[in-house]
């Protein structure tokens, strides 16, 4: 089972445990504000089974993103296999609940699974499927290592899709 470990962060499958703390993430508008919907439930439900079906599958998916030293579950970070143009490719994705925004959180973690996917999957290239209007998600992209690669329409509507190869500065 996969372990990541940050200065303050543990990256961690999910179980079913999870399901309610993820739910107070994911059913919340603001959160969840460039998704079509805030997730009920049943849904949350749902995307937990299917991350813990992509460990299975692809050895990879979303996980849990804890406190440490707490093991307060504050969003997730992970791993997904997309397909974007009719190319299979690995997104690094992320959420992390409001109350921890501009901590810095998200980018940590982003970071972590960077290299996890680099160093431990040997994955050549990452990318990000983003919302145009989400700057705070472009800002992570940014800030470990992504430049802007191309503009898609995917999820029935417009995104930006952010990327970078795996090498020197990633040793």
């Amino acid at each position: 089972m996969i372990r990541i470990e940050t200065e303050r962060l543990i990256i961690r499958p999910f179980t079913e445990d999870d399901i309610p703390a993820l739910y107070t993430i994911f059913s919340d508008s603001e959160t969840m504000h460039y998704y079509p919907a805030p997730f009920s439930y049943e849904k949350v439900e749902d995307w937990v089974k299917r991350n813990q079906l992509r460990y299975q599958e692809d050895g990879f998916g979303l996980w849990a993103v804890c406190l440490k030293g707490h093991n307060e579950l504050i969003g997730d970070c992970g791993l997904v296999s997309q397909v974007v143009d009719g190319i299979r490719e690995v997104e690094i994705g992320y959420h992390i609940h409001k109350t921890h925004w501009s901590k810095g959180y998200a980018t940590e973690a982003a970071k972590a699974c960077r290299d996890y996917g680099f160093h431990q999957l040997n994955i050549n290239k990452l990318m990000s499927i983003i919302d145009p209007r989400n700057e705070p998600s472009i800002r992570v992209a940014e800030k470990i290592g992504f430049t802007k690669e191309k503009d898609v329409f995917i999820f029935h509507k417009n995104h930006e899709i952010y990327s970078t190869l795996k090498d020197e500065r990633y040793k």
